[in-house]
């Protein structure tokens, strides 16, 4: 494949363009849902193909192709071609394509049990004895867990990436997720909820890593005991202390979203939203200074890891938040010519028919120097919860609300009884303000983070320590 992205760029520039990038994708993969203990389906799907994106008198033109031949890419690049160069008529101000680290480079990771060796019988028997412990446990508390939803997913990703100034990167990313949704059911008590997805860039070995049977009887107890003896949550102003599931869903939505420099730039404004920070932006202060979040495709076995981006640029850490202040934006090569900075490798997509954009990786909040038991001793009366049922944020990811599901209450130091769906509702200042300690420990979900129009939705890690804030607002649903 790698002759046939030349080919398409070579092609290009004989077409005059200012910048030519063409990019081969192949992606296999393997999906195995059971409900309620039974095989629903068993999915094999491939998809592969070639995209090319040209720039020509400040436009730019996208185009692909899933028929892998010299004739059909060559249209395909005509009509990239004559896309840019029909829109170039009509725009006020063009776009040019910026710097960027490029790589010359191969990249495969290789896993310690390929997904081939493990066969589909083996997959559904370790699913059903997960779902198998998860009514186990219940039941011994008394609970039915009358819904059990489960998707298992194991994909091999291959790239090629060619530019005209000179980026040429191969890449081979093996994947495996897991989906879970749970429903707990008791006759008096009611109904609760539980999902969450696991993740990681790995073979087979990182699931069987994940202990599903354990980890479904953990998770299932622990409903169980929510929905028998959650009482009503106090209310009113107190402190939090915030488990890495809620620290990460809020790092990832209230400073990875916004950092998005093609929202800043208003380009996602119909699709995926705005963002309350500006191109001057740089320096202000939204948090304490006890508040460092970062984005890191290069963190090893991660949902999100690469090492080059889908414009050949190489990846790194980007401090999105340092000490309370606004550090750097995400950027595309596009959005860095406009920012006259360098891209940081941030241009991804999910398909080869998906054109790149802005995107995050592993979005977390960094670890500080406080144990877990610490930061609920220095707690005179508050709540402390340590996973969400739901949440929600603004358009301009400001105004946000977070429901509680596992949750306690604090009392003296120490975790007294468990309260019912408390609910944090504040601002992404205000949250961040009220942060005056950070957890050593440091925690990992997986999540597909949607954006885009078509959308796509793109693995990644949120994640982060325990968190404590003084002064926040909890209400009670």
């Amino acid at each position: 494949m790698e002759n046939l992205v030349v080919f398409a760029v070579d092609h290009a520039k004989c077409l005059n363009v200012d910048y030519a990038e063409a990019r081969f994708q192949s992606d296999i993969r393997e999906s195995i849902i059971l409900k309620n203990g039974v095989l629903e389906a068993s999915v094999l799907e491939e998809e592969r193909g070639l995209s090319i994106r040209v720039t020509v008198e400040g436009s730019l033109g996208f185009a692909s192709t899933n028929i892998l031949t010299k004739r059909s890419v060559k249209e395909s690049v005509k009509q990239a071609f004559k896309i840019a160069r029909a829109a170039s008529k009509v725009l006020s101000k063009g776009v040019s394509i910026g710097e960027g680290d490029l790589g010359n480079e191969k990249i495969e990771v290789k896993p310690r049990v390929k997904f081939c060796n493990v066969d589909l019988e083996s997959r559904v028997n370790l699913m059903k004895e997960a779902d198998e412990q998860a009514i186990s446990s219940a039941t011994k508390t008394h609970v039915k867990i009358p819904a059990r939803f489960l998707t298992l997913d194991s994909w091999n990703t291959e790239k090629i990436v060619v530019t005209s100034d000179g980026a040429n990167v191969f890449s081979v990313m093996p994947r495996a997720a897991l989906f879970t949704l749970l429903t707990a059911y008791h006759p008096q008590k009611g109904v609760v909820q539980r999902s969450f997805n696991l993740g990681e860039t790995g073979g087979w070995e990182v699931v069987e890593k994940w202990n599903l049977p354990k980890l479904f009887s953990e998770e299932t107890y622990s409903l169980s005991k929510i929905l028998l003896e959650a009482e009503k949550a106090p209310e009113g102003e107190m402190d939090v202390v915030l488990g890495p599931e809620v620290v990460g869903i809020v790092s990832h939505e209230s400073c990875g979203h916004p950092s998005e420099a093609d929202r800043i730039l208003g380009r996602e404004a119909a699709q995926a939203g705005e963002t309350y920070l500006k191109m001057e932006s740089f320096g202000l202060r939204i948090g304490s200074p006890h508040v460092n979040v970062v984005d890191d495709p290069t963190v090893r076995g991660s949902f999100g890891f690469y090492r080059y981006d889908e414009e050949g640029v190489r990846a790194r850490k980007r401090i999105l938040v340092k000490e309370g202040v606004i550090n750097e934006f995400l950027h595309n090569r596009e959005t860095a010519s406009v920012f006259s900075v360098w891209s940081n490798g941030s241009s991804r997509a999910v398909s080869y028919n998906r054109e790149p954009i802005v995107r995050m990786a592993n979005t977390f909040f960094e670890p500080g120097d406080h144990k877990k038991e610490e930061l609920i001793e220095g707690v005179k009366e508050g709540v402390y919860i340590k996973n969400f049922m739901e949440w929600n944020i603004d358009d301009r990811r400001f105004n946000q609300r977070y429901v509680g599901l596992e949750a306690y209450r604090i009392e003296k130091g120490e975790l007294k009884g468990r309260v019912k769906n408390p609910v944090l509702e504040t601002t992404t200042v205000g949250l961040w303000s009220a942060v005056d300690a950070a957890g050593e420990d440091l925690e990992f979900q997986a999540a597909y983070c949607g954006k885009g129009d078509p959308m796509q939705g793109i693995p990644v890690w949120t994640g982060g320590p325990h968190l404590r804030l003084r002064k926040a607002k909890i209400y009670s649903m």
